[in-house]
């Protein structure tokens, strides 16, 4: 077996760190690269990490590598304004993707949500939207776009407003169609890794229902 290279963005987040896991197990990956803004408390001999400036990213310390894992996501809360969030949940992703296609990566994988579309009046969604857009038009061999509902998982920071969405969402999981219902960030991040590893040519979006059956 071939081993690939992969560069996982977002990995301290709840569902990057899942992905970086997944991606340090495999078998499958003999270079895992991190960029990240601060630390992670972790060691592995597959791992390098590379603490950058999102703004100006050391592109040809990064790349090449075979996929990229885009995990990246904050809140409007978080980011401080609709413009913060923007950046980076659309302009960080994209300006990555584009270092990747340079560089001739193979798979680019961006963890999205239910919901996303351009043309939505909410702005997460037309964000999230806007995002899946640009990087069809980019055209990787293989794009894949993952589409969760609502995480579930333990995050760094405490959001209370999440914290209490969650819990109900657990309450009534039983009754809610796989296609909206809440997903744990570990059964998300194991049906990407296993769907980017499969190397689809074109175009791929993967379903919340699909995620619930494939994680």
């Amino acid at each position: 077996m071939m081993q690939k290279s992969a560069l996982v963005l977002g990995a301290s987040g709840l569902v990057g760190s899942e992905v970086l896991k997944l991606c340090l197990a495999s078998d499958n990956y003999n270079k895992v690269i991190t960029p990240v803004r601060s630390p992670l408390i972790m060691n592995h001999k597959k791992l390098i990490e590379k603490i950058i400036d999102f703004e100006m990213p050391p592109w040809d310390e990064l790349f090449p590598v075979d996929h990229v894992y885009c995990c990246l996501g904050t809140t409007i809360k978080k980011a401080g304004s609709n413009s913060g969030f923007r950046k980076v949940d659309f302009a960080y992703p994209i300006a990555f993707a584009g270092a990747a296609k340079k560089w001739n990566t193979s798979v680019f994988s961006i963890v999205t949500a239910t919901g996303a579309n351009s043309n939505s009046k909410i702005f997460y969604n037309k964000v999230k939207g806007e995002v899946e857009d640009k990087l069809k038009s980019i055209g990787f061999d293989s794009t894949l776009i993952s589409r969760p509902s609502l995480l579930l998982g333990e995050r760094n920071e405490f959001r209370l407003g999440e914290k209490m969405v969650m819990g109900v969402a657990k309450l009534t999981s039983w009754m809610t169609p796989t296609s909206v219902r809440a997903i744990p960030a570990k059964t998300v991040a194991r049906a990407t890794v296993s769907e980017t590893l499969l190397e689809r040519v074109g175009l791929n979006i993967m379903s919340n229902k699909e995620m619930h059956h494939i994680g």
